[in-house]
This record gives C-alpha cells, sequence and structure tokens, in this order.
C-alpha cells in the first residue's frame, strides 16, 4: 500500500484518522490504535513477512531492557546489533553472496552453491536501522529504555515512516510517543505538505520515470550523447522528486496524528559541493552514517590518512544499504571518492571559482553517479557513460530525443528545474520580510499569498487524483531498499 494510492488516500488514511480522533476523545488507548493500523498497513503488502517485524520488535525491546540493567553492556550491545544486521543480511545480501561465490567458484572450475531467490520484507533497511540506533543509544545511556512495549513498537513500525524513512532517532521522537496531539494549525500543514508530496510524486516524479526508464532502456549501441544526457538527467530528477515527495509525505502525515518527523532533503541539487550535497541528501541516513560508523571509526580525529579511510568506509556501507549490487556499491565509493578528494584539497580549488561553476560542478559530479545507481549492471552503466562523453560512436539510431520530449514531460521537466531548488522558502521568506515591515500593503499580500497556496494545493491533490484514478505507473524507488 503506497501513499500515493486511490486504497490509501481514500479508504486507509480517513479510516485510521477517524479512528485517531476517537480515541483521542476517549483519552486512552490511541496508541495500541495507531500501532494496529501501522501493523495493517505493513501487512497489506507483506503480510508474510509481518512475523519478521513482529520479532524484530519485540527481541529488540527487550534488548533495550537488558542493556539498562546489564553489567557486560558491550556484550549485549554486539549480540543485539549482530542479530539485527544478520537479519538484514540474510534477506537482502543472501543471494548477492551466493552469487558472487559462484562466479568464483565457476572460475576456479567448482560446483555452484544452490540457493532460492530470497525475498526482500519491505522496510527492513528503516526498521532495521532504527532499532539499532534506540540501543546504541541507550547502551550510550542518552535515553533510558521504553518501558512500554506498545510505544516501543509504534517508534519501529509507525506506518508514515515504516517502510523508506526518514530514519527516526528514537530520542527526537520519545516525548511524542505519549504527548502527540494535533492542533488544528498543525493538521493543516500536515495536509499541505502532504498534498505538496503528492503532487511532487504523482505529477512529476512518475512523468519523468515513463521517460528515464525508456532511455535506460535503450541498447547503449544506440545511444547518442544527447540522448545519455537526457536519461541521466530525467532519473536525477526523478529520484529527487520521488524519494523527497514519499519524505513529504511522511512528515506530513506526521503532522496528522500529532508526530514532527525529521527533514530528510534541503534542497540537495543547489549545494556547491559533494560535502554540501550529503549534507542535504537523505539527510537521516547521513546522520545514522555519520554517528555510528564513521565517529565510532575515530571520525576526522585521528589524522588525514585514517579520516579517508573511515569516509570510504561509510560511502561503501552506504552504497552496500541501498542496494545488493555492484552498481550501488560503485556509486557509494564514488561519491567517498570525491569527499575524499574535496578534504585533500579539491574544495580549496572550489571555493576559488564562481557559484555557478561550483553548482555546475555539483550537478555533472551527481548526475554522472546516477548512472550507477540506475544501471542494472556495471557493463550497462559503463555503456552509457560511454554515450554521455561521445566515446561511442553511433552510425545510426533509431531513437531521437524529440521522441522522450512530450509536452506532459516538458511541463514535468520545467516544473522539476523551477523547484528543485529553494524557491519557495525564498518566496516565503519574502513574504516575512514584507509582514516585518509594517507595510500597507502587507495584509494584502498575506491574505493573498494565503488564497493562493489553498487553491494550488487544492489543484495539485484534484490533478493528482486524477492521475491515479487512471491507474497508470505508480511506484516508488526506495521500497526497494
Amino acid at each position: 500500500m503506497v501513499f500515493s494510492s486511490p486504497l490509501f488516500l481514500f479508504c486507509f488514511l480517513p479510516v485510521v484518522l477517524a479512528g485517531s480522533w476517537l480515541f483521542r476523545i476517549a483519552s486512552f488507548g490511541k496508541n495500541g490504535f495507531l500501532l494496529a493500523a501501522s501493523l495493517t498497513f505493513y501487512a497489506w503488502g507483506e503480510v508474510r513477512w509481518g512475523g519478521l517485524l513482529s520479532v524484530s520488535i519485540i527481541a529488540n525491546y527487550g534488548f533495550g531492557l537488558w542493556l539498562a540493567r546489564a553489567s557486560a553492556k558491550r556484550a549485549v550491545l554486539g549480540s543485539a546489533v549482530a542479530l539485527n544486521l544478520a537479519a538484514l543480511a540474510a534477506f537482502k545480501y543472501g543471494n548477492f553472496v551466493v552469487d558472487n561465490l559462484n562466479a568464483l567458484l565457476d572460475l576456479a572450475k567448482h560446483g555452484k552453491v544452490e540457493l532460492s531467490p530470497i525475498h526482500l520484507p519491505i522496510g527492513i533497511s528503516f526498521f532495521t536501522f532504527h532499532a539499532i540506533s534506540y540501543l546504541v543509544d541507550v547502551y550510550r545511556a542518552r535515553l533510558a529504555p521504553q518501558k512500554s512495549l506498545v510505544d516501543f513498537a509504534l517508534y519501529i513500525s509507525l506506518f508514515p515512516q515504516l517502510v523508506a524513512g526518514p530514519i527516526v532517532r528514537y530520542h527526537e521522537i520519545e516525548a511524542q510517543l505519549s504527548t502527540h496531539e494535533a492542533n488544528l494549525p498543525e493538521f493543516a500543514a500536515g495536509v499541505r505538505r502532504f498534498v505538496i508530496g503528492l503532487g511532487k510524486k504523482v505529477l512529476v516524479a512518475n512523468t519523468l520515470a515513463l521517460q528515464a526508464d525508456a532511455l535506460f532502456g535503450v541498447p547503449t549501441s544506440s545511444l547518442t550523447l544527447s540522448l545519455a544526457w537526457l536519461g541521466a538527467t530525467l532519473y536525477a530528477l526523478q529520484i529527487y522528486f520521488d524519494f523527497s515527495a514519499y519524505s513529504d509525505m511522511a512528515i506530513g502525515l506526521g503532522h496528522l496524528f500529532g508526530f514532527r518527523l525529521p527533514e530528510n532533503f534541503a534542497y540537495p541539487y543547489s549545494a556547491t559541493s559533494v560535502t554540501e550535497f550529503w549534507r542535504r541528501w537523505h539527510i537521516s541516513l547521513s546522520r545514522f552514517f555519520r554517528d555510528y560508523v564513521y565517529l565510532p571509526l575515530g571520525g576526522n580525529r585521528h589524522g588525514r590518512m585514517k579520516t579517508y579511510r573511515n569516509l570510504i568506509i561509510v560511502f561503501f556501507l552506504c552504497g552496500l544499504w541501498h542496494g545488493a549490487r555492484w552498481t550501488f556499491v560503485v556509486w557509494g565509493m564514488y561519491h567517498g571518492a570525491f569527499l575524499v578528494l574535496e578534504r585533500i584539497g579539491l574544495s580549496k580549488l572550489l571555493e576559488r571559482a564562481p557559484r555557478i561553476l561550483r553548482h555546475a560542478y555539483l550537478l555533472v559530479v551527481v548526475v554522472i553517479g546516477w548512472v550507477f545507481f540506475r544501471a542494472d549492471s556495471l557493463a550497462l552503466a559503463a555503456g552509457h557513460l560511454a554515450a554521455m562523453f561521445g566515446s561511442r560512436a553511433v552510425a545510426e539510431t533509431p531513437f531521437r530525443v524529440a521522441m522522450y520530449l512530450r509536452n506532459d514531460t516538458l511541463i514535468a521537466l520545467a516544473v522539476a528545474v523551477a523547484t528543485a531548488g529553494p524557491v519557495i522558502p525564498f518566496l516565503a521568506e519574502r513574504r516575512r520580510a514584507l509582514a516585518a515591515s509594517g507595510s500597507r500593503w502587507a495584509a494584502f499580500v498575506a491574505a493573498a499569498s494565503e488564497g493562493a497556496a489553498l487553491g494550488v494545493t487544492a489543484l495539485v491533490f484534484a490533478m493528482s487524483a486524477a492521475w491515479l484514478a487512471s491507474g497508470t505507473y505508480n511506484p516508488f524507488i526506495y521500497f526497494r531498499f
């Protein structure tokens, strides 16, 4: 059940909202109701793996209580983290390990290891990282373990962030578990944020995805330079609007139920370095790796070489976290390499360059990186990149750029380019500045902008609902991770 589906929008969400308000009036059981709704949400598409989520919740709840009173805390934490990672590795990387082992055995002329395809339980990467962050923070005495199994289970399985994040630290939501209550302004802000995300996903990301998928389906031997760059650019915008849309919808849904989930994107394509990009892209994942991998490895405290090593390790793991495929590993290492280069001295050179050149550098680096992320194999990625840099001669091809720039694609592309930067926050800041100035136009501008926002919200929702009614292409990229 995805957020951008009629089932969720017109059935599940209204029922859960109504039930939540009824339990709020009754002043008891609201967390139990939300927990039941969250488990139903998960089981709707993953009924056979609902037991795995339940086992993870109960086991980590017990580990948290044990950590609080254990004398050998390090051993308990190590066991708990190892079990969580073992489950993640078995489901997510079992086939990957066996496939690579069989490749080595084939070279050595040995027999193959047989392993049936393993289904990846949806959201396992996210709820595993939630559990690990909770246990580590209990171990560090940053917080007391949660004594209510219902509240802990709700933290792990809260449906807005269950299957694709953002990764919420327990301390960020601990107090809210007992006090969450949406007032009218917060509810209205949640509706608006959710609809913005819905429009980004349905009207922009899905439209771009159709042509991006088509271009990455073109044989690399038929790709011209312009086709290759168009495909990479469309995918770069698709993945940003797809994933940031999910985060917008998750944060908006959180507001509807009185939860404030952390921001996950801060206009990453407006960055001027790869280092800055990773402070703006998938922020909750970046912070997780910083706090639970990079800093425990020593961070930047033990000299330059160890700092570079730590960065490479973190981005190797970041790539592997995204999927059991060498393309993801290469994508992670590619970004790690640029972070190292910027620390070595590239960032100082960039500081001397005009902002527009620094911005162009970031966009080129990131778009090239997305080719590895999108391609199904390293060979296909290499072929696409060869076409992007004109090193592959294409004598004749039936594919033309105009074939992939239909009117709806051009409109979605224009909207994506215009809103990928902080245009809306800039306009909001200008409105606040005008209001603070005491200008006689302030009240008029405030009323007009509020009316325009309501009108745009209603229009976006109506257009998104109409698009969904057609039953066309509607995947979420990050559900795979």
